[in-house]
């Protein structure tokens, strides 16, 4: 006596070799002894033997319609053998009904399992939607393989242009596109951005790198919706002199600027005025949430990403020639350069001039302070004595003679680069980092003793956080520091000038200290301003790769700091030396640049020989 039984999902055939009622040992169709439960016996016949049984059973089953069998099953539940009755429209043998029973099988969208051989028809409307289901796969199946074939060839498919940038940074794996690109990155042996690169999809690698932060951050694009600017409170007082800014070239969020009025008794009084957003921005409002969730303008060579409108900037920004809201913090302060007083308020104040780095520079330096014959520039007399005031400042926090460092300055012009060394720390950079600092530190410590929440900057042990409560800033010499001179460009200083606002109008904050929001926005803040850095920090590296192409750059002198790690002369850019011998650190070396990587932002970098001190 033989068996047909059902295991592991398949239909087989075997030998009865003994039967136990709840289970029968039998040996398959391809002589391989087993248990099997009596529960899975599907149907017991007396011939053929198994091999030729099923052989048969295939063919027959090979040759059933099943469009047809569906038809005859009708709308009830059935067993296989009942079909292959009237299927058949006879006693069928059993390799007819094991070939019904092999159909229905292997058809699950035509018929549904409902118990041990039994199956029911799928109705009419679930039917065809499989059926569209599976020939819309089989399209997609070719579709797939014919992308890939095209893409291992070297071609880029028209339907996957649009979506490149997408394939290689942010990508659908359930996508069409990306299995077939992963269906090509197997056939070549090459990564997704080789395999794009290869194929001549990247437009750009300075977009590729652009895209790919964008989408990361700016899923929905860099636009902002139309928004109207809104006006800052008409009843402001005015301020009590002239004021100007200092800032480079390209600056158009020009959050800062300063006034200073010489008294007869050889006190002046300073004025450091900020830009006031916080004025016009009402908390919630559909410009605010703008903010929140871009929370801080991004910076790159030659481009920017503004955290606000560019209507709001232009009608906050601290430009000359015109009368701007601000924040304003007076500082009185005695001829021996001692502070005597000090007030905030907010104002209106007039922008005499904005200064600019380019311009300045030139005329406002160490050489020039104290020189008189140096030509004369309008505000000389204000800035050598705001640079006097800060070097007081520096030293007043223990902070005085510190190394000066080299900055880089990038310009990008006609997919150009030239890049500029700056040295950080001269009369300019020290005037107004000590304004700012003193601001900042003022208002950080105004904040603390109003009892009103804000967000700060703490240091120790080497270590920046932000924090809810006013804390030590080792590393400044202070005793808190809460960033609030950068409204326009930060959002947690458009969130302290409110804060500010709030305690000298004796008004209630918007933000009290438990506030889950501000700890929200701190979290927030720190993950984006970190991310914005190191995308600046990776696109400068880019555009140096970019100079040292577009200069012919074949060798370069570099200092060892690390290691086997130099940092090229005059660039912002560290490399892994190859080659070399032992090296110590402040070791001057000559190397060889090859193999420039513009995807991967690398390079190689081999050691020629070593300098003489």
């Amino acid at each position: 006596m033989f068996v047909i039984y059902e295991e592991d999902g398949d239909i087989k055939a075997g030998t009865i070799l003994a039967d136990n009622d709840a289970s029968l040992q039998i040996e398959s169709q391809h002589g391989k002894r087993a248990k099997i439960k009596s529960s899975h016996v599907l149907m017991r016949y007396p011939a053929p033997a198994p091999t030729p049984m099923m052989d048969e059973a295939r063919r027959l089953a090979s040759e059933v319609d099943t469009d047809f069998l569906w038809e005859v099953a009708g709308a009830d539940e059935f067993g296989f053998a009942d079909l292959a009755v009237e299927y058949t429209g006879t006693a069928p043998t059993p390799p007819e009904s094991c070939a019904i029973l092999l159909s229905l099988h292997g058809a699950p969208i035509y018929f549904y399992k409902k118990g041990k051989g039994r199956y029911k028809a799928a109705p009419a409307d679930a039917l065809a939607a499989a059926k569209a289901s599976l020939e819309r796969k089989a399209r997609e199946a070719l579709l797939r393989a014919e992308w890939a074939d095209q893409m291992a060839a070297g071609a880029v498919p028209e339907a996957l242009r649009a979506k490149v940038f997408e394939l290689a940074h942010k990508p659908d794996k359930n996508s069409l596109e990306y299995k077939a690109m992963m269906d090509a990155c197997a056939s070549t042996g090459l990564s997704p951005v080789r395999l794009l690169d290869k194929c001549g999809a990247i437009p750009s690698s300075h977009e590729f790198h652009l895209q790919a932060f964008l989408l990361e951050y700016f899923p929905k694009g860099t636009g902002f919706p139309n928004l109207a600017a809104p006006e800052p409170p008409p009843d402001l007082p005015a301020g009590d002199a002239p004021a100007f800014s200092i800032d480079d070239a390209a600056t158009t969020e020009i959050d800062d600027a300063f006034s200073v009025i010489f008294q007869a008794d050889g006190a002046v009084r300073v004025g450091i005025h900020i830009a006031a957003p916080a004025l016009g921005i009402a908390p919630g409002s559909d410009l605010d949430r703008i903010a929140a969730t871009r929370l801080s303008t991004v910076y790159m060579p030659g481009d920017k990403i503004t955290m606000l409108p560019e209507a709001l900037v232009e009608r906050y920004t601290l430009a000359e020639n015109r009368v701007c809201p601000a924040l304003s913090l007076y500082v009185d302060v005695a001829p021996d350069m001692t502070i005597r007083g000090l007030h905030t308020q907010a104002d209106t104040v007039r922008i005499a001039a904005n200064l600019r780095h380019e311009t300045l520079e030139p005329l406002f330096n160490e050489d020039t302070i104290k020189n008189p014959e140096a030509p004369d520039y309008a505000f000389r007399r204000e800035l050598e004595w705001l640079w006097g005031f800060a070097c007081h400042l520096e030293a007043a926090r223990g902070k005085a003679d510190q190394v000066q460092r080299l900055d880089y300055i990038f310009k990008v012009e006609d997919d150009r680069v030239r890049i500029q060394p700056r040295v950080r720390g001269n009369p300019i950079d020290k005037l107004v980092s000590e304004l700012m600092i003193l601001a900042n530190s003022r208002w950080g410590k105004l904040l603390a003793e109003h009892e009103v929440a804000g967000l700060y900057r703490a240091q120790s042990a080497g270590k920046v956080r932000m924090t809810v409560k006013p804390a030590p800033h080792e590393g400044l010499g202070l005793e808190c520091y809460a960033w609030s001179t950068s409204p326009l460009r930060r959002y947690v200083d458009l969130v302290n000038q409110r804060q500010i606002l709030a305690a000298i109008r004796a008004e209630k904050p918007v933000h009290a200290g438990n506030d889950p929001m501000l700890f929200a926005i701190l979290r927030d803040f720190e993950l984006a301003y970190d991310a914005y850095a190191e995308f600046q920090r990776r696109m400068e590296r880019y555009w140096c790769l970019r100079w040292f192409i577009q200069e012919g750059l074949g060798e370069i002198e570099a200092t060892v700091f690390k290691e086997n790690l130099v940092r090229f002369d005059g660039l912002p850019f560290v490399a892994r030396l190859t080659g070399a011998p032992a090296l110590n650190a402040g070791d001057r070396v000559r190397a060889s640049l090859a193999d420039i990587d513009l995807l991967d932002i690398e390079l190689t970098c081999q050691y020629q020989t070593t300098l003489l001190p």
